[in-house]
């Protein structure tokens, strides 16, 4: 039950006990930095409307959220013209995405986009866009695989691809959108068939790339002690580790941990299920904000975005490590974003993985990260 009212807090349906205060020199820290890292962003978007590249949408959406989550007020015409942005990229089926000046793996994205862009639609809380939110709802839900195998229940970046994949980072995504856009089904026109995934075969996928064994009985599933709990990128051989005696399994790492164990809370696993239990173990385990723990520099400002949603989204204020420190962790999650601020406003990875040089993608992460972070839950 606690672990679905949090899904209702985050959809803003339900008012949740309030946390103790953060420390009142920090919390003004962090908006000082909140507001210097959206006034920098907010100097970076294009006349059209756009930041980053314009053939990824998200980009722009990721930025539109976050100067809404900073201060809707005063940018209110940058929300405004990134939203039109975001609407020129509609499709008919109700996607959102732009086709690739070059042909790329993946296509358009367009799951990731979908994703993106209507979980920050429907943070803007406008009623005129409840259409184009229905519509993406039920465009994602049939790009859900289905089909039976380890990647049931999961999501890829383009159901066009012709091969069967589906990884978490993608899933949690929408999973994640569907979750937070649930509240239109309720607007549908009379004899308008609502859209929902299966939430069954979420928990089928989830467990695809969980190392737990008992729960994923695939032959790549981790022995390791270490790697108990924690969550994979895809099935099979993605993100692989292989041990001593050349077995292959499944690598463990901290931004797909968060992941799963915020992709469990959607699915409506309860807290005390050993599938969350055991991912907040790994957490609690591997918890540091130096790295991405298991990938290092690689993917950190993403590894910092879903840590925070998963944790808030968890509902514990505080995690208990194995040497027994215990770790409030908005508390040192803000310290951590403000200490990283370059002088001008901005963030940026020195590591380009997953586009992590890009400053507007990871100043918009950070931004939506650090308001999270100093909202009390």
């Amino acid at each position: 039950m606690k672990i679905w009212i949090c899904v209702l807090l985050m959809m803003g349906l339900v008012v949740g006990e309030a946390r103790a205060e953060m420390p009142a020199d920090l919390a003004a820290d962090g908006q000082a930095a909140l507001a210097r890292g959206a006034a920098w962003l907010a100097a970076q978007q294009q006349a059209d409307g756009h930041w980053g590249s314009p053939e990824t949408p998200a980009l722009t959406a990721l930025a539109m959220w976050a100067l809404h989550r900073a201060n809707p007020a005063e940018y209110q015409d940058a929300i405004a013209r990134a939203m039109v942005y975001v609407l020129t990229s509609v499709h008919e089926d109700g996607s959102i995405w732009r086709a690739p000046s070059m042909e790329r793996r993946g296509g358009g994205l367009a799951n990731y986009n979908t994703a993106v862009c209507m979980s920050a639609l429907h943070a803007l809380g406008r009623p005129e866009l409840v259409p184009v939110i229905q519509k993406a709802r039920t465009y994602l839900a049939k790009m859900q695989y289905l089909d039976d195998g380890i990647y049931r229940g999961g999501m890829g970046y383009d159901a066009e691809t012709g091969r069967a994949y589906a990884d978490l980072s993608n899933s949690y995504m929408a999973y994640e959108a569907m979750r937070l856009t649930q509240d239109v089904e309720d607007l549908r026109a009379a004899g308008d068939p609502k859209a929902d995934l299966d939430w069954g075969a979420v928990q089928e996928f989830l467990a695809q790339v969980q190392n737990l064994p008992g729960v994923n009985t695939n032959s790549y599933v981790s022995d390791d002690a270490d790697s108990r709990g924690g969550f994979a990128y895809t099935p099979g051989a993605g993100a692989a580790n292989t041990n001593a005696e050349g077995k292959v399994t499944l690598r463990s790492y901290g931004s797909m941990t968060y992941a799963g164990l915020l992709a469990l809370i959607y699915a409506q696993v309860d807290e005390t299920d050993v599938r969350v239990q055991a991912a907040k173990d790994w957490a609690e385990r591997h918890w540091s904000l130096d790295e991405n723990p298991g990938m290092g520099q690689e993917g950190l400002y993403y590894f910092f975005n879903v840590l925070t949603k998963s944790l808030k989204a968890a509902g514990d204020a505080t995690l208990t490590l194995p040497d027994g420190r215990t770790v409030v962790w908005r508390e040192e999650v803000a310290r951590k974003l403000v200490a990283l601020q370059k002088p001008d406003g901005h963030w940026v990875n020195d590591n380009n993985r997953w586009w992590e040089a890009e400053p507007n993608l990871v100043t918009s992460y950070v931004l939506l990260s650090l308001a999270s972070a100093l909202t009390p839950q």
